[in-house]
């Protein structure tokens, strides 16, 4: 039997309105927030990955000269990613206590990319004052008695933790250097939900970083001795990867083990501080 036009049209008219009813009920049901996570994953303008890094003392606004040969190295290891970089935003001075703004902002931007953006992987790294503005923003705990700067609640959410794939750090001030520059300044933890995912990469002979170092060239060679690419290495792993990796903070090159001092011999003279510490 054939069914005239008018009686399809009413048909197609009443499965309209009940599939609408439905994703309405639906949308009520998961709420505005959920919605708007859906909206955020099916942002075209949402990178794959994102770096955010925080440039060494005195280089020039930007990612530095390091941040960069690490950039380059990542996206040519990451094909077919759209790879977006954010230059934290702090003075980079030789006012270490500054690095506090350099915290706010990386913790805020990545914050912001977790919400707007969350299908994004992170990358977080830095190379000297950077590496510490970097290793301080994964921190979980904050030393007992220590008073946070302005602009500073508290650690990130742990919420956040599962958005960052990976944090490098380059020529991370190690406690020694740190009490030199600032005497105020803690110790740089990595956060437990940050530490699977960490690499930190010290040159030998780094007076930055490395127990005894006198080699001012060393602090300096990053950019064009192979860590960047060792740490591009590394994190197109942990962005490609199923799972994160199960180790600890990991350390290669001259970086402090757990087998050795932990702070310089009191005997070795200390760095000159007024030539630019992050070139």
């Amino acid at each position: 039997m054939k069914r005239s036009a008018g009686s399809d049209a009413t048909s197609l008219s009443r499965v309209l309105r009940w599939v609408a009813a439905i994703v309405v009920s639906v949308a009520a049901l998961m709420g505005p927030q959920a919605a708007g996570l859906a909206a955020a994953a099916d942002d075209p303008s949402c990178p794959d990955v994102e770096v955010v890094f925080a440039r060494g003392t005195n280089e020039a606004p930007g990612v530095g000269a390091t941040g960069q040969a690490f950039v380059d190295a990542l996206n040519a290891r990451l094909p077919g990613k759209t790879v977006d970089v954010y230059a934290v935003d702090y003075p980079a001075s030789l006012s270490f206590g500054q690095a506090a703004d350099g915290i706010v902002d990386a913790s805020n931007k990545i914050e912001s990319i977790a919400a707007s953006c969350p299908t994004t992987k992170i990358v977080l790294g830095g190379y000297s004052q950077g590496a510490a503005v970097a290793g301080y923003t994964t921190t979980d705990t904050v030393p007992a008695g220590f008073a946070l700067p302005a602009g500073i609640t508290g650690p990130m959410s742990p919420a956040i933790a599962s958005h960052v794939a990976a944090v490098v750090l380059f020529g991370t001030p190690d406690a020694w250097f740190l009490s030199l520059v600032d005497h105020n300044a803690p110790p740089i933890a990595i956060g437990q939900l940050y530490a699977a995912k960490t690499l930190q990469l010290c040159a030998t002979g780094d007076p930055v970083c490395f127990p005894g170092g006198l080699d001012r060239s060393a602090h300096s060679s990053y950019k064009d001795n192979a860590m960047a690419d060792q740490a591009a290495d590394f994190a197109a792993r942990q962005l490609t990867a199923a799972a994160p990796a199960s180790a600890a903070v990991q350390q290669t090159a001259g970086e402090v083990g757990a087998s050795q001092p932990t702070e310089q011999p009191a005997t070795a003279p200390a760095p000159d501080l007024d030539p630019p510490l992050g070139n």
